[in-house]
């Protein structure tokens, strides 16, 4: 299966970068063709402009700035995020990623008013997260991280497939043995995806 993985840390040697190349690693191991998208590395850019936004409804002029990640998403039979949580949601890398290249006409048409999905070619989702959070605080701000990748994010691939959701919570306050065992879980999950 070809799997797409979206990453984004701005921090080479940080415990997220260390997570994504893990989670590779594994997914390459269990015979994936793997995609690797280091998001900071590669020098995205996540601002929707005001161009970007006076064309985001006309496929397909509206692809052309993200065209090669358009190809990568379509590409992609399973999708896999490794980030870290901030302020209770995804680094604004990320977010922007969403913002510009979950395109109409990419990963939904407008029919009658309605959303279609045109990501039902991803049969797979995974999330590998960390939170500086304890479980209750996420669990008490909502954990819009946890509702997007589980809720929107599997209802746009396919409602009806399970989500992989790894979460390293408590970041503050860890130690080299919670994030061993972590990563230890992040790899036995992804040589299983």
């Amino acid at each position: 299966m070809r799997v797409l993985v979206l990453h984004s840390h701005p921090v080479e040697s940080s415990y997220g970068a260390a997570l994504y190349r893990q989670t590779l690693e594994s997914l390459k191991t269990a015979g994936h063709d793997v995609d690797g998208c280091d998001l900071y590395a590669e020098h995205f850019d996540p601002v929707l402009s005001r161009h970007d936004r006076l064309i985001y409804h006309d496929y397909p002029e509206n692809t052309e700035l993200v065209k090669s990640h358009v190809e990568r998403l379509r590409q992609a039979e399973g999708l896999v995020i490794v980030t870290p949580v901030w302020n209770f949601g995804f680094p604004a890398m990320l977010k922007g990623y969403f913002d510009r290249v979950w395109l109409p006409g990419v990963s939904f048409d407008l029919v009658d008013g309605k959303v279609e999905s045109r990501l039902r070619h991803i049969r797979k989702l995974a999330a590998v997260l960390t939170y500086g959070a304890t479980p209750f605080r996420a669990f008490v701000a909502g954990n819009p991280p946890k509702k997007i990748v589980k809720r929107v994010l599997r209802a746009q691939i396919n409602p009806l497939r399970p989500v992989t959701f790894l979460a390293h919570y408590d970041m503050n306050n860890c130690t080299p043995e919670t994030r061993a065992r972590f990563m230890d879980k992040v790899k036995t999950s992804m040589e299983r995806f």
